[in-house]
């Protein structure tokens, strides 16, 4: 059935060009104009596809690779790689290495990761590392072992269990378990 539908647009975009070209330039010069003026739509269309085509590819390098888990949604028993962002709206159990985690209010996430830049409204249980800069807002709740590079917690955000500041060497290093000690 949508073969008619869309046959019979085609129908309608030729008779257009027909009356323009015919009216414009008389009933003698639109047949030579026809060609040129079909030739120009389709060079048109041609230059508008490659421009759609190019602007993915651009966005795609620039936002880079998403994951959105939606509300309602459990993702249960998986390991997270190559993904720049993560937005999680439902329930995650996973590990993951990534860029930017965004944990919504409904949202949470149980279980391990390393990460750029985390801005979290919901809930995060477990192991966090956040190499730049962990965002927990009002409504946000995180528990575990947390390294940070820099902290921000707005006025109602929870953070608790062991907090500790600097990522570069934690896990080798046993006096940056203790907050308020660095390695010289």
């Amino acid at each position: 059935m949508a073969t008619p539908f869309f046959g019979k647009r085609d129908n309608e975009t030729l008779t257009n060009l027909r009356p323009a070209a015919s009216s414009t330039y008389g009933t003698a010069g639109a047949s030579g104009t026809l060609p040129s003026a079909t030739q120009s739509a389709s060079a048109q269309n041609a230059a508008r596809a490659a421009s759609e085509t190019a602007a993915p590819a651009s966005s795609a390098k620039e936002g880079g690779s998403k994951l959105t888990v939606g509300p309602n949604i459990k993702l249960k028993g998986v390991e997270i790689t190559d993904c720049d962002t993560l937005l999680v709206e439902g329930l995650v159990e996973a590990t993951m290495d990534s860029r930017v985690m965004q944990i919504a209010e409904q949202g949470a996430f149980k279980g391990s990761a390393e990460i750029d830049v985390a801005e979290i409204r919901g809930e995060f249980h477990g192991n966090l590392t956040v190499r730049q800069k962990l965002v927990i807002y009002s409504t946000g709740k995180v528990t575990g072992t947390i390294r940070y590079g820099k902290l921000v917690v707005e006025e109602g955000g929870q953070l608790s269990g062991e907090i500790l500041f600097g990522t570069a060497g934690a896990a080798k290093s046993p006096s940056l378990g203790k907050p308020g000690l660095q390695a010289v």
